[in-house]
């Protein structure tokens, strides 16, 4: 169990070597500011205009010869020059940096990548919440809007081998709905009650999943009573997988701007993770997430 993000970065620096992530358009201020402060934990390939990256790194008061910078071939996508570095063992990760999401991803999915495995691609959101005893994730509240059953079933265990990645043996899942029973004009409640079954059956890989289970009942275990429901997790569940995009969303900005927590976040279901942030995030969002990104990749060699 990580209990915060400091926990993580001493997991990372436990790791039998450094890793190399390749940071995809890399003359973006923010991302170079995070892959500079995680130095200790991960080496950094800059991938794309070399004049422009060496231009940010002067803004930044760096020596732009003390790093490896990449020029990406004219008429290369730099997300596939990138994953070039992926296949030579030269990076383990990517991350993503002056490029909208969109182009990135499409780069990520073309056939010159090769990084596509068949699975879906989910974002998880992994949350330091004050008041909560450890790390918490919510997915997906970045790249599925509105996923059906098998998409969820995905979502989820994308998830969950995250977190056995990370050493979890057995990670809670809460399968968030508005009720916490089963009310079929509410599809969402049937679909967690299914992958309540299937958690049990062992169907999702070694996890529990509770559900259909409401917010407050899976965070406040005093409420329990209250509302007459039993759990051996409420209070102490790794992941909230949430129905839809916005609802994601939503909590997880909430997490951060109202509750004060600090957050990462990575797209699982390709053959390496991707660290992917807003544009809005903080030097510190990405550097955490460069966090995790190691954390998970240095567990797989």
């Amino acid at each position: 169990m990580l209990k915060n993000f400091d926990e993580l970065i001493s997991f990372v620096k436990k790791g039998s070597k450094k890793t190399t992530v390749a940071l995809v358009q890399a003359n973006d201020a923010h991302a170079l500011e995070a892959v500079i402060e995680a130095s200790d934990i991960v080496n950094a390939i800059l991938v794309g205009d070399e004049q422009e990256i060496r231009k940010e790194l002067v803004a930044l008061k760096q020596n732009p010869d003390n790093f490896e910078i990449v020029q990406v071939p004219e008429g290369m996508h730099p997300s596939v020059c990138a994953a070039q570095l992926i296949h030579e063992g030269r990076a383990d990760f990517l991350m993503k940096g002056k490029i909208m999401t969109g182009d990135l991803l499409k780069g990520v999915l073309s056939k010159e990548a090769d990084l596509r495995t068949g699975n879906l691609m989910s974002h998880i959101m992994i949350c330091e919440l004050p008041g909560y005893h450890k790390l918490i994730c919510v997915t997906d509240g970045g790249m599925c809007m509105y996923p059906d059953f098998e998409q969820k079933k995905q979502i989820v265990m994308n998830a969950v081998q995250f977190f056995n990645k990370l050493g979890y043996e057995k990670p809670a899942v809460a399968a968030l709905c508005a009720i916490e029973t089963v009310n079929p004009k509410m599809p969402e409640t049937v679909h967690a009650a299914e992958l309540h079954r299937m958690s049990v059956e062992g169907e999702l890989g070694n996890c529990y999943v509770e559900g259909p289970i409401s917010y407050d009942l899976a965070m406040v275990p005093e409420l329990m009573e209250v509302k007459g429901y039993k759990s051996d997790y409420s209070g102490n569940f790794d992941i909230l997988f949430v129905p839809e995009i916005v609802a994601g969303n939503v909590l997880g900005k909430a997490f951060v701007y109202t509750c004060g927590g600090r957050l990462s976040g990575l797209v699982l279901g390709c053959k390496v993770p991707i660290v992917l942030t807003s544009r809005g995030s903080s030097t510190d969002e990405k550097y955490y997430s460069l966090a995790l990104g190691a954390g998970v990749t240095a567990s797989q060699e």
